[in-house]
């Protein structure tokens, strides 16, 4: 009897198991990958933290030399890395492309632009490379750093997080300031000279503005959102912003958004008023350090995430990911894939018809998740510190 009762639990315990959907396969070894991109044809281009950008070609694996070598500018310290790179949308002419990293010294985000070499397509012309924007930081901490080209305007994002410290103790993400952000650029109309770019006419706060950082600010009140992506179909932006110590968020804006929206840090944290989460640590709970007229919690001027987590069960750190259009797993088209930067978990997040977002795991508990990345043709892959892994439909039991 005994043994039956044993056998009956055991059964019912693999029942009430999460049955997940996907599964990582290691597609190349690396050394601390921080993003994947590609440039419009079957390669993957791997950032590493370090300061290297190398080329994965299917055909031939990894390639021992660097597509680009930024590393003696680099610094790694506490948050510092490189961080993203985007390849113009009319690469495959002009050769162009953007990085951002923390540069050595001071604090500093950096944002290049290089072209590839003219001899060898695996290869960039490192003396090619200018600084086209740049900005000092009071720490090396919730530096964003993402990069991508918007797929209806053309024009280049690029995220900065608050700066750090605890709680954004001097409330840059809601004031004027390059800090808790995310910048739009037109990279084309000063394309062959000086300043290399402009600010886009149709910026949310061009009108209002009395600085030109404050013309190129695209949205605001985010804490670190280090990694966002735009939907390659709809147009649509979801941001993963990393929170202060209680709650993750993923934020969005439709694709017709004429920009400009508040998230809420530091005054929200998720759906949920920062002040009301009983942190100790929280410097300036209130918002005292915030301009007057900053919206008070749950105030309609900000923009609600689609989806909050707290920090429960090894989740510690949202990593943003894509919404998915490949062919590989067709019962994931439409869905927005992010992970957890402790847990490595990841989840599924898709709206239905009614307009409510639904989530669920889709893979349970794995070595952390740095970063995701997309090929050409919507495929999805993860960063992890040893190396680049490729996102698949779970193999199904044996039996099955």
């Amino acid at each position: 009897m005994r043994s039956i009762c044993t056998l009956l639990a055991a059964l019912l315990a693999l029942l009430a198991a999460p049955v997940h959907a996907l599964e990582l396969q290691l597609l190349t070894p690396a050394d601390n990958p921080t993003y994947v991109a590609h440039a419009g044809d079957d390669r993957l281009f791997v950032v590493e933290r370090a300061g290297l950008v190398r080329v994965f070609d299917p055909s031939s694996g990894l390639a021992a030399e660097p597509f680009l070598d930024v590393s003696d500018d680099v610094e790694t310290a506490n948050e510092g890395a490189l961080t993203s790179i985007a390849f113009h949308p009319d690469y495959l002419r002009n050769g162009l492309f953007f990085i951002s990293y923390t540069r050595r010294g001071k604090p500093t985000s950096v944002l290049m632009r290089y072209r590839v070499s003219p001899e060898n397509p695996d290869v960039a012309d490192s003396a090619s490379g200018i600084e086209v924007f740049q900005f000092r930081r009071p720490s090396n901490y919730h530096n964003g750093g993402q990069l991508q080209f918007g797929p209806r305007d053309g024009h280049l994002y690029f995220s900065s997080g608050d700066g750090g410290g605890a709680g954004d103790p001097r409330c840059y993400a809601q004031q004027s300031s390059p800090y808790g952000k995310i910048f739009r650029f037109d990279v084309n109309r000063h394309l062959g000279a000086p300043p290399y770019l402009a600010v886009p006419a149709d910026n949310p706060h061009v009108k209002g503005a009395t600085n030109a950082l404050d013309a190129l600010i695209w949205a605001t009140g985010l804490r670190n959102p280090w990694r966002f992506s735009f939907d390659r179909e709809t147009g649509d932006l979801y941001i993963g912003d990393s929170g202060h110590h209680r709650r993750e968020e993923i934020d969005f804006q439709p694709a017709d958004s004429p920009g400009g929206e508040n998230y809420g840090w530091k005054i929200m944290e998720g759906k949920a008023c920062s002040k009301d989460l009983g942190d100790r640590r929280f410097v300036d709970p209130e918002g005292k350090a915030c301009p007057p007229e900053t919206p008070p919690c749950f105030d309609e001027r900000y923009t609600d995430p689609i989806h909050d987590y707290k920090h429960a069960d090894g989740n510690c750190a949202v990593i943003g990911g894509y919404v998915y259009r490949g062919k590989r797993m067709p019962a994931l088209v439409g869905t927005y894939l992010y992970s957890d930067a402790c847990s490595g978990r990841i989840w599924g997040l898709k709206r239905d018809d009614q307009g409510v977002w639904h989530n669920r795991e889709l893979l349970g508990p794995t070595q952390a998740v740095f970063s995701f990345g997309e090929d050409m043709s919507g495929e999805l892959y993860v960063t992890k510190p040893d190396g680049v892994y490729r996102i698949v439909p779970a193999t199904p039991p044996e039996g099955d």
